[in-house]
């Protein structure tokens, strides 16, 4: 494949799939500094490889090298067992953009919201990093399952078993976290 058409290619293929790419590699390095240099390492490895992608998915085939290059600099950056997000814009944004679909909604009702977003994000934050990702890939990527299989390297025995887990975990997480509002609310009564 000539240089020309290379990057014809992978104007075509991976440039309409980077806002995608740098979502995945947000959630699973837990902030947009880090995503961005994934995204970037992950790019440079597409356009490396742009001529053995098949016909099939590009998306999934981009969303798999961003994968592999973010478990590659996790590995070399950070612990193992500590991940953190200092990307608090994109939950703002996407509750703004959910109060605008829904109309207007009173502030108590837009505060609420506000505090489930917050809750939720805390609660995918806090799932393992396997879970983590086969939620980010189907509920926020919006990845089949036999696509997250292919992304993961995964059978997809095992993509909807993490799935599963992941979703009754986060349902855990979630109740917990209310729990413990309803408790700091008696407080506040007493």
């Amino acid at each position: 494949m000539t240089d020309q058409r290379q990057r014809q290619r992978f104007m075509e293929v991976v440039v309409p799939h980077l806002d995608d790419a740098l979502s995945l590699a947000r959630w699973l390095t837990g902030n947009v500094a880090d995503a961005e240099d994934v995204v970037q390492d992950a790019a440079i490895r597409a356009l490396a490889g742009i001529g053995s992608l098949k016909d099939g998915n590009p998306r999934a085939w981009l969303l798999t090298i961003v994968r592999n290059t973010a478990f590659t600099w996790l590995a070399k950056n950070r612990s193992k067992r500590l991940v953190v997000t200092d990307d608090e814009r994109v939950f703002e944004q996407a509750g703004l953009a959910m109060d605008e679909a829904a109309g207007t909604q009173n502030a108590e009702a837009a505060v609420i919201a506000k505090a489930d977003a917050e809750c939720l994000r805390s609660a995918i934050e806090a799932l393992p990093l396997p879970y983590r990702e086969v939620i980010v890939l189907r509920e926020i990527e919006e990845l089949s399952y036999q696509e997250i299989a292919r992304v993961t390297s995964l059978p997809i025995g095992t993509v909807m078993s993490r799935l599963s887990r992941a979703r009754g975990r986060l349902m855990e997480l979630i109740a917990a976290d209310a729990g413990q509002g309803r408790a700091r609310a008696r407080e506040g009564r007493a």
